[in-house]
Parts: C-alpha cells; structure tokens; sequence
C-alpha cells in the first residue's frame, strides 16, 4: 500500500507544470540541484566557542536583549552546533527552518488571533471591526474558542493517545511473542500499577502485561459517555470529585476527540465556554490516558529513569562509524535497533562494511528518553542525544548521517530534499507519517527484531556509499555533559525514599517552589531556545527548582544548566540544596511526553502534604511552545489546577471571553488558568508571584531563605 502511494504521488507531481517543480518537497523534483555530487562548502562559518568559553558567551548573548529581526536568526540561536551549521546551509541557499520563517513575515493578522475560519464552503471568513460576524452568524468569541478546540486541543490528545496506544499495543506483544524484540524490564512495576486497576498480580507475569494492555486500550476506546477507569484508577480524589462536579470527566479518549470534533462542525456549537470547558475535559484524557498511561507502558517495556550523566549535541557523530540518528516521541522500534546494534554481530557486520563501528543517536524527544530510560542507557551502541528539532535539516547537513529513522511528531517536510543532497536515508518507521519518495516500515510490534534489522542493514548500505563516493563531511566539535534520568522514582530515590526532604527544603525556602518548562522551541524572534533559557536562569537565581522536558532540555543541556557545576549559577538557597546533593539546578526529566512524570511527582507531593493539586508552589511553563500537544498539555494543567505560562500568544486574543475565562474564571472553579508574557523577567515575576501566593496559602511565606 505504502508504495503504491509513493508511485500516485510521483504520478502527480512529476505530470505537474514543471515551473512550479521546484516549490515541492519531492526530491524527485530537484535532480539538477539537490545530488550528493554537487559541491558544498563546509569551511565559510564563523565557528562558536567550546568549553567554558561557550557557556560564558551564551550567559552574555542573552544578556544583550537584542533578538529582534535584525541580526536574525544567529541573535536568537544559542546552540553552538546550530549556529555553525546554520550558516553552512543559508550560505548554499538551501532552504531551512530560520530562513523561512523570515521569508513568512509578516504573517496573518486575522490567523494569529483566531479570527479566521475556513470550516464551510462560504468561507474563508474573517472577523474585523468591519465584518463582526462569519458568514453563518458566528462572532469572534465562538471562531476563537471553537478554533482553539479543533486546531489544537483534539489533535494534540489524539496524538498523546495514539503513542499510548502503540505502548499498550507493544507491551502486548513483548508478552504474548517474547521474540518480538522487547521484553518486560520492569515486572514489579507492571505488578503496582495492574493492583491499581483491581487486577491479580500474582498471574504469570506474560499473561498479567497481556490483560494490562488489552485493559489500556480498551480504555482508550471507550464510548466519551462512559467514564474512563484508567482516570478513575489514577487521577487524585479531589480532582476527580471537581471534574465530576464540573462535568470533565471524561470517557474515552478517541470518542471524546471525536466527541469535540462533532461539536466543531459548523453551525453546531455556539457557546464559547462550552468549547473551553471540552478542552479541559480533553486535557483530563490527555493526562490520564495519553501521557500517564504511555509513560507507565514504556517504563514496563525499556526501564525506569536513572540518574546518571550523558552526553548531547552534533560533536557526537563519528565520521568513521555507521550513524543512525532515530528522531520522534516514540522510542519503542529504536530501542530494539540499539539493542541489536550494541551485538557483536551487527558491530562485526558494520566493520565488514568498513566502519569503526556503528552507534546510534536520538533525536528531538526519542532522544531525551532514550538517555533517561534505564534499558537503552547502559547499551552500548547508545551514542547520546543530538538536538532540539530546529537543528534536525542542520543535523542532516553534515553530511554524517547514515540512516535517519523517524515516527510520530516532529520531521520536517523538507527532510527528503536535505537526504538528496546529504546521502542520508531516509525511513519512516510508523504509518502516520509519509514522505515523498521515501521509503515506509511501518511499525508492527509483532516484528520489531526484523524491523530492527533492516533499519541497521539500510544504514551500513548508506554508510557505504558515503565512503565509496567519499563524499565531503564536516561534524561540529560540540559535546555537552548533562545529569539525566530524574522522575518521580529516582528522585524520590535519591532523597532516601521519601519527599520530607524536599518538602522541608521548600518550608524552609532554600527552594521557593517549582517551575517545569516543557516543551519546543520556535523560529520566532527573540526565541530560538533563547527565551527558554532566559527564562530558566531567572528561576533558578531565585530560587525556584526547574523540571524540565522535550525540546527545552535539550537547551538547558547545551548550556550547561543540567550539570552540576550550574548550582553556582542558583540563589542561595537552592544553591546549598545542589550542592549537597550533587545535582543541577534544572533536572531534565527527559521529553515532552514525560510530563506524565512530572504531573506524578506533583501528586505525590500533593499526597505527602495531604492538599489538593491546586495547593502546591507550582508552576507550568511552556515558553516556547509550537504545536497541538503543547496546547493539550497545557490543558491539562488547567483540569490539574495550575498556573500554566505559555509563549508565543496562542490564537485566542481575538475574543476578550476566551481570554478572560482562561486567564480568570477557570481559576473561580477550582481550576487553573493560562497567563501569557513573552519577556523572560517578566514571566519570572510573574511565576514568583504566584508560587509565594500558593506559599502564603500554606503558611510558608514567613520562612525566608538565609541571606
């Protein structure tokens, strides 16, 4: 099926007027320009400081507060790898992510305030003081809201449900064909949770994980109007009693999708708070059975978070070995390709081929869970991390990635024009991804050992024609140390099996509260991954502890925040607390998706203190956020009751009612509330102010930290 799709789409596109070949991401169009035999240029850059010496300068560039349009993009980028090879590719004219977003300004002023529709055939419609209502009657407030539903919030919870879905389908099979590829690492584990949900633990552990999987995807399926048991089982007593209240409680998660996506048709729903209030119902589900659940399901199948140290970024790739680069959120079918590249067999076959060896690298958040999960850390094929998505067309540029194999979120659409041009292989591994001429392996989690296999023979067949054409490289020589691994266990672990420690450090002040920055980074101006850090280094001076997850640990990696040494960079409170534990300030609990594990640790602490979630000195930030999930998972802050920090502005300042009921009367029912800013120091203020508000409410505002 897959290849008779590729042979339509080339039908298409190559019987398409010629003229407009060039403006495709088919690399079929491109033959005259995009060849491996065409020369590049690796040496016109200016090269980016290393060691020390980087870390000092990154501390100074975001200081100068200059992140405008001009000096685009290298005033925003803070990656040295990326600086060096962005100039690499914008100096041969290749298309690339930072360049297109200034070729895009200025952008739709109608879009980015929600104020457009295209749902009906008399649309496009737009609202505008001339025009106050779409076509059918609608008003800004509905376009906005109804907008925010179906653009962001139900795409993001069907695509944190479809990754749990593939884990429950994965553990599964690891059960019932043990030579599928992966195994249960974590009986005792997959024993606690299947006791939550009222199961005998003491069956034979194959048919236990087969009956806990067939128990999460059913779940997942259940009709919205029956309630959801893995939230029951789950989600904290007091949370529930309110959703229930409020009517957020969900049922299943693809019914509830389909559920709000019905109320988006048009001239169905009219009643903006009604859509607002669906999407935190929707967050509930993307907690409960998206996040939570996949986070369990993969521990089970590749080990729980240890801490341990790491290394990331581009300096990784080794022009001698065989490099596969395995890039997405879902890092099941990788974990096996390592597993069987960490043999002696497949390292043997890599040197038949000429190679050193052959090593593996995660990209974007497979990458971050990969260094964090205990079963793929200790192989050792397992290179490390390589970056954010913004550096995945500049990670291919160097001309050093053999296999390139992605599943679902986060590959560019231009991908196949920088594999042509590279020598890079291209492969998508799940079925909801497809690109032009580009081959498919389509997961099968009865089949990951094979699957596995030919990934591994695709990359020694692509490593070898890099040598035999011997064709030009260049791997810049940047390498950072990182303290991966926490979560709720290793955390916990760490402080002796309890959270008194944590909790007294927090009533004393030597730690105020706790922020968690998740998600992307953008293109935008003054972002970048830029902001992130900005953002990161004002909390932690101030005492704030930071979790971090997806693409923003990767810049708290680059710049040196997620080591120990940057506890001199935190007050001195939090300070002394580092140090005496050997931490960093920032700890990465690894990718967007494991805020799962981020919502568990604030639970449990809820628990500890016996106060319901909204209590805590708490603050979600996504400060560069980019896409659907983001937008789901910040739905789910509001549903857990927090303050949730989100930049850019979301298409929702078009309605003063969305605004005001996310950013005010959500909190008036026991909920969260969304804030915006886009200044880092501001956005620090701001989470200061309301962690000492939430101190104050449990009597800790008295404790000051020592001078």
């Amino acid at each position: 099926m897959s290849d008779q799709n590729n042979k339509n789409y080339d039908t298409l596109i190559h019987n398409s007027d010629p003229t407009h070949l060039a403006d495709t991401n088919d690399p079929g169009a491109h033959q005259d320009r995009n060849k491996t035999d065409v020369p590049y240029d690796y040496r016109q850059f200016e090269p980016s400081p290393r060691g020390e010496e980087l870390y000092r300068w990154q501390r100074e560039h975001i200081k100068k507060d200059d992140q405008s349009k001009e000096g685009y993009p290298l005033n925003v980028i803070v990656d040295p790898a990326m600086r060096e090879m962005y100039q690499v590719v914008h100096n041969q004219g290749l298309t690339n992510v930072f360049d297109r977003f200034a070729e895009q300004q200025p952008q739709c002023n109608f879009c980015a305030p929600g104020l457009s529709c295209q749902l009906c055939a008399n649309g496009p419609c737009r609202i505008s003081k001339k025009s106050q209502r779409g076509v059918c009657g609608v008003d800004a407030h509905v376009m906005v809201a109804r907008n925010f539903t179906y653009r962001h919030t139900t795409i993001g919870t069907a695509a944190n449900c479809y990754h749990a879905l593939q884990a429950a389908r994965t553990l599964r099979a690891a059960a019932a064909q043990p030579d599928s590829g992966l195994k249960i690492r974590e009986p005792e584990k997959l024993k606690k949770y299947a006791e939550f949900l009222g199961m005998d633990a003491n069956k034979p552990i194959e048919q236990l994980a087969v009956e806990f999987a067939d128990f999460f995807i059913e779940d997942i399926h259940r009709p919205h109007y029956q309630a959801s048991k893995l939230v029951e089982a789950f989600a904290p007593a007091r949370r529930k009693e309110l959703w229930r209240k409020l009517g957020l409680f969900p049922g299943g998660a693809f019914s509830e999708v389909g559920f709000a996506q019905t109320k988006c048709m048009t001239n169905l729903g009219a009643d903006p708070v009604d859509f607002l209030l669906t999407c935190v119902r929707l967050g509930v589900a993307n907690e409960f059975q998206g996040l939570w659940a996949l986070d369990i399901l993969q521990e089970i199948l590749i080990g729980t978070q240890e801490i341990s140290h790491r290394k990331m970024n581009m300096g990784l790739l080794d022009p001698a070995k065989v490099n596969i680069v395995t890039n997405g959120h879902m890092p099941l079918l990788a974990h096996v390709v390592i597993d069987l590249a960490s043999t002696e067999e497949w390292q043997q076959k890599a040197r038949a081929a000429g190679a050193a060896g052959i090593q593996v690298l995660g990209h974007v958040c497979e990458g971050q869970q990969l260094i964090n999960y205990s079963g793929s850390r200790q192989m050792p094929a397992l290179a490390g991390q390589e970056g954010e998505w913004l550096s995945e067309e500049y990670l291919l540029a160097t001309g050093c990635v053999d296999l390139f194999m992605f599943d679902y979120n986060c590959t560019v659409p231009t991908l196949p024009l920088f594999a042509e041009r590279f020598g890079t292989k291209l492969l998508s591994v799940d079925p909801v991804i497809r690109f032009p001429d580009t081959e498919a392996l389509d997961f099968k989690p009865e089949q990951m050992r094979k699957q596995a296999a030919e990934c591994l023979e695709r990359a020694i067949q692509f490593f070898q024609k890099r040598k035999t054409e011997n064709r030009n490289v260049y791997v810049p020589p940047h390498v950072s140390d990182c303290m991966v691994g926490f979560s709720t266990e290793s955390v916990k672990k760490a402080l002796g099996g309890s959270w008194q420690p944590l909790i007294d450090q927090i009533a004393s002040g030597n730690i105020r509260g706790i922020a968690t920055l998740v998600g992307c980074t953008t293109a935008r101006y003054g972002q970048g991954g830029s902001n992130a850090f900005k953002l990161a280094k004002a909390l932690i001076e101030r005492d704030v502890l930071v979790l971090s997850g997806g693409c923003v640990s990767a810049v708290f990696e680059y710049t040196g925040l997620c080591r120990p040494e940057a506890a001199q960079e935190a007050g001195n409170g939090l300070r002394q607390v580092c140090r005496a534990l050997g931490i960093p300030p920032v700890l990465s609990y690894g990718a967007c998706v494991d805020i799962g594990k981020m919502t568990h640790t604030a639970m449990e602490l809820a628990d500890a203190l016996d106060v319901d979630t909204n209590a805590l000195p708490l603050v979600i930030g996504a400060p560069e956020y980019l896409e659907q999930k983001a937008v789901a998972d910040a739905c789910t802050a509001v549903a857990m009751g927090w303050l949730v920090h989100v930049a850019p502005v979301p298409s929702v300042t078009g309605s003063e009612v969305v605004v005001k009921t996310l950013t005010e009367t959500t909190e008036t029912l026991g909920l969260g509330k969304v804030m915006i800013e886009l200044d880092a120091e501001k956005a620090a203020d701001i989470y200061i102010e309301h962690i000492e508000k939430k101190r104050a409410a449990l009597g800790l505002a008295a404790n000051l930290p020592n001078p």
